[in-house]
């Protein structure tokens, strides 16, 4: 029997909320809402989620923001705003934050199925198990959800953050990814001390890595990194 599809809704109305929430359910979405910024990357985490719906207008932290952060986590995951904002700047800002569409409020919810189900088959509505998921990283193997790289038949366990940010550097290889979108996405903030704490993980993955010298972790001074394979 095939999975239900997981849908991530952020949403912190909560008439709204459980009205969509019920009409995802009862065409067999797998859903789970969450109505505070602030608790977005850990649901998405835990959840695993094949697509996301994300309300602009959130208590602690935007929409904007957060599509930016999942966009780090994950770079093929479809995203679709919803806001009640219809300025023209609103919109292409949705856009540079990740969103793959944008639904403006009020909205029915048979546009809103509609919109769904074609960016599931857009960006492929079945998308690889995440417990089976490999990533290809010049001559390793590494499995992000088991925190292993592998490398010609040995194996190498990862910590969880080190995971996640090899996990973030893979998925945008040959990108420059900020070092401040890393931050927020792994520790929850920018601050001094989680910064240093990124340059003690980034020389960690440097040394996991040193077995394939094609293999690079690029750092561009005040800005991020670069993850290269050539």
């Amino acid at each position: 029997m095939k999975a239900p599809v997981k849908i991530l809704y952020v949403e912190d109305e909560p008439h709204l909320g459980k009205i969509v929430r019920e009409s995802l359910e009862s065409r067999g979405f797998a859903v789970r809402q969450v109505a505070d910024g602030r608790l977005v990357t850990e649901a998405f985490r835990q959840f695993q989620p094949d697509l996301v719906v994300l309300d602009v207008m959130l208590p602690h932290k935007d929409g904007f923001t957060l599509g930016r952060e999942l966009r780090t986590l994950d770079a093929r995951l479809p995203i679709l705003f919803l806001t009640a904002k219809t300025q023209t700047e609103d919109v292409l800002e949705g856009f540079r934050s990740g969103g793959n569409d944008y639904l403006k409020k009020p909205f029915s919810l048979e546009e809103l199925i509609a919109r769904i189900r074609n960016l599931l088959h857009l960006t492929g509505e079945e998308r690889t198990d995440p417990e089976k998921r490999t990533l290809r990283i010049g001559r390793f193997t590494f499995h992000p959800l088991r925190y292993e790289l592998h490398f010609e038949g040995q194996v190498r366990k990862l910590s969880h953050r080190e995971a996640e940010l090899l996990r973030i550097l893979a998925e945008n290889r040959n990108r420059v990814v900020e070092r401040r979108r890393i931050l927020h996405a792994i520790w929850g903030d920018d601050s001094i001390f989680n910064s240093r704490n990124l340059d003690v993980y980034i020389t960690r993955l440097r040394d996991c890595l040193k077995a394939d010298p094609a293999v690079r972790i690029i750092t561009l001074k005040g800005v991020g990194y670069r993850f290269v394979v050539d």
